[in-house]
């Protein structure tokens, strides 16, 4: 698998040659492009057409995030594999109420349920969890009875709802209390973490469906509108309790992060560089791990996991298998 590149330091980043390099008042860092996927952007970094040229003809996709860790767009190349019969079958799909209703139900129960796998991992590890995992259950039974998306966003609601209930406990700690999810700006240190895990999870699923015959612009749980991408958002759903906030309870439990990576301006509360980097580095560490995969009998990675999941998308869409979302299993 391809690597990801982070740059958290402003500078600028540009071509040479066939490879591109990173400039600022500490020097001179050549990058080699030929094992990098994609490139996330921290800092207040310059780079002009010439590497844009670059980027697209290497087929490397570079996402840019705002002071406070918000996704704010991607350059995203001439899609390489994108096929006009697997973007009608996706549009059928969508405009199908019965075929969209089905995938969006998929993606639900799958984030449902990893979260039900994580919640239970907590319960056996002695955290009191139990009275959110019976609030969750008849929640979950109820997905196969929605009969429209919204009804089945407001059940994905609750169930959120519950088990962000359940962080406190999890966690353990009076510096990060949950209290309520706030987003744009986050109010508190916990929330501010959620989002910033969340914002990498929906580019990294990005950059996965950019390896496929996928369009990013359709999805199915989340509405095909004037947003830029979608179909990722519906993806990120499913891995972020298994991914995201594992992370953050490891971080947290760990002191690997603690309140004074953390600075509170205007806007609200802002993750300081060395905390982003403590989490993409546990990040790159998760992506990298295996598990042995149920169907396939071998060893996986879950960044794999992430592409794997797009592909039983692809052949749910043309026919070949239904599509059943990835559940872990601890």
């Amino acid at each position: 698998m391809k690597k990801t590149l982070y740059f958290f330091s402003d500078g600028q980043l540009k071509r040479k040659d066939n490879t591109i390099f990173f400039e600022n008042d500490s020097g001179r860092r050549f990058l080699p492009v030929e094992d990098v996927g994609d490139i996330m952007v921290f800092g207040e970094v310059d780079f002009n057409k010439k590497l844009l040229e670059f980027l697209s003809q290497k087929e490397i996709i570079l996402h840019y995030f705002n002071h406070y860790g918000y996704y704010m767009g991607s350059f995203y190349p001439r899609e390489h594999l994108n096929s006009g019969h697997a973007i009608l079958k996706q549009a059928e799909y969508y405009l199908d109420e019965g075929k969209r209703l089905e995938l969006a139900q998929n993606f639900v129960r799958g984030a449902a349920r990893n979260i039900r796998q994580v919640l239970k991992y907590y319960h056996n590890r002695g955290k009191n969890v139990e009275k959110t995992l019976t609030a969750i259950e008849p929640l979950l039974e109820s997905i196969d009875g929605c009969d429209t998306v919204p009804v089945l966003m407001a059940i994905e609601g609750n169930i959120r709802e519950h088990y962000y209930r359940a962080f406190d406990e999890i966690i353990g700690d009076d510096n990060f209390c949950f209290e309520e999810r706030t987003r744009r700006p986050p109010k508190n240190h916990l929330n501010t973490l959620i989002s910033f895990g969340n914002s990498l999870m929906y580019s990294l699923c990005l950059s996965e469906i950019y390896k496929t015959h996928l369009d990013p612009r359709i999805g199915y749980l989340h509405s095909t509108n004037f947003r830029r991408f979608t179909l990722n958002l519906d993806v990120a759903e499913i891995f972020k309790p298994i991914i995201v906030d594992r992370i953050i309870f490891a971080c947290l439990g760990r002191n690997m992060i603690t309140k004074s990576d953390f600075e509170r301006d205007m806007e609200g509360i802002v993750l300081r560089e060395k905390g982003k980097k403590c989490f993409v580095e546990e990040l790159e560490a998760k992506l990298k791990t295996t598990i042995t995969h149920r169907e396939i009998g071998r060893p996986v990675s879950y960044r794999r996991l992430i592409r794997l999941e797009l592909y039983k998308l692809e052949k749910h869409l043309f026919g070949e298998k239904p599509y059943e979302p990835f559940v872990a299993n601890w």
